[in-house]
């Protein structure tokens, strides 16, 4: 009976540590979770191995992408925390993810700042007679 015990957890037939799908494909979201996912969900009859790992790689490039966005967001308001707000406001300015988004409702995200034109004040005569002056004398 020797030789015949229980392996370490995580040692693969020569006793090597085994490498996640995640690990083979370079990526950090995990792929067998999303491959889980897409046999339970019912969306096709047989899903490939390779739609896992597509899947993967295209969710952790949007999670990354929203993130540096956002926290460009947070650093421009003098935090260092993300919040909603700074996700929504991300999403809002980028043209791309806001049509990806544009059916979304980011819960306490608020509304982007916005004051139509018509209630902005009017420029009067004397507001652009200076203006004038200053780029006719040079």
């Amino acid at each position: 009976m020797s030789g015949r015990g229980k392996k370490p957890a995580g040692a693969g037939k020569s006793g090597a540590p085994l490498k996640t799908k995640s690990a083979k494909a370079g990526l950090q979201f995990p792929v067998g979770r999303v491959y889980r996912f897409l046999k339970r969900g019912n969306y096709a009859d047989r899903i490939g191995p390779g739609a896992a790992i597509y899947m993967a790689a295209v969710l952790e490039y949007l999670s990354a992408e929203i993130l540096e966005l956002a926290g460009n967001a947070a650093q421009e308001n003098k935090k260092s925390r993300i919040l909603p707000r700074h996700i929504q406001l991300a999403v809002r300015n980028d043209d791309e993810l806001s049509k990806l988004f544009s059916s979304v409702t980011i819960a306490q995200g608020g509304v982007m700042p916005n004051i139509h034109s018509e209630l902005l004040p009017k420029k009067t005569v004397r507001d652009a007679v200076p203006s004038q002056e200053q780029g006719g004398s040079q």
